[in-house]
């Protein structure tokens, strides 16, 4: 197991918790048969239960590459509204031994139980729980509406995602998630088998890093459900893109908090579901404009 970073730097606001550096190396190579009959050594991704206590006690186990566990550890606990400030963790030690992740709060988490008992199993792939008290949120969420996207910045954007260097080229089996800027230009870039273990782990490295998301692009390979569109919004961006669909309820939410997804987002192709008062067609370039 390796040892705790010194991550004990203090932010705008207090303390950065104490971390493990235990990243897993993420494709391993099997042996396969090609259509021609032949044996090739093909890459394929990892993936590893890992089990995450918070104050030991259990809280769920997650399947994932190991890439980046500790950022997805606490990226889980934001999203999942189960520790509310980043001063609060003391402490954050994967154990790839034991498969697990023991997290450790300043001063406890009195209210823990409760959260507990308020939760929905989702078919997330990769992960799959809810917390019931997310949807109450909702009403908190505070997206701003002076920040806009034009068409050829999202151009830039699926561009750039598409130059990445990426799991899913080489082994597949991986959705990958990245935060953009304005610009369009790819600040972090995870991947992870389930989509939701990537939000999580970028939600974590902006908590560490005390980003906010007011004025960033967040864009995803995988569908955009619900919970996916609730931890988007958690994050304090503004904007959602994936190169697949949206569901009904995604949808909903999206219009209800006034978050911009786009969909289906491939080249030049795209569909803009919700939010379009912040995205600026370039009418000039592309032709057409939004409607009213």
């Amino acid at each position: 197991m390796a040892g705790i970073s010194d991550g004990n730097l203090a932010t705008e606001s207090g303390l950065k918790p104490r971390l493990t550096e235990t990243g897993r190396p993420v494709t391993v190579a099997v042996e396969a048969i090609n259509e021609h009959g032949e044996m090739v050594l093909t890459r394929i991704p990892g993936e590893h239960p890992l089990t995450l206590y918070l104050d030991k006690r259990e809280i769920v186990t997650l399947m994932t590459l190991g890439a980046a566990p500790e950022s997805l550890v606490l990226g889980y606990l934001r999203n999942q509204r189960l520790v509310s400030r980043i001063e609060d963790i003391a402490a954050v030690q994967v154990d790839w031994e034991t498969d697990s992740a023991a997290v450790t709060t300043r001063n406890g988490s009195a209210d823990l139980e409760q959260r507990l008992e308020r939760r929905t199993v989702t078919s997330g792939c990769g992960q799959g729980t809810m917390f019931g008290d997310l949807m109450e949120s909702l009403d908190e969420v505070a997206l701003p509406d002076d920040v806009f996207l034009d068409a050829p910045t999202l151009a830039i954007l699926l561009d750039n995602v598409r130059r990445q260097d990426s799991i899913y080229k080489e082994a597949g089996a991986v959705h990958g998630c990245a935060l953009a800027t304005a610009d369009g230009e790819i600040l972090m870039f995870i991947e992870d088998v389930g989509r939701h273990n990537a939000v999580d782990a970028i939600a974590g490295q902006m908590w560490l890093k005390n980003m906010r998301g007011g004025d960033k692009l967040f864009y995803t390979t995988g569908r955009l459900t619900s919970e996916m569109v609730i931890k988007a919004a958690q994050m304090g961006i503004p904007f959602m893109i994936s190169r697949s669909g949206l569901t009904e309820m995604g949808h909903a939410i999206a219009r209800k908090i006034g978050l911009t997804v786009i969909g289906r987002a491939t080249g030049k192709h795209y569909l803009l579901f919700t939010g379009q008062h912040r995205f600026k067609k370039d009418v000039a370039a592309m032709g057409g404009g939004l409607p009213d």
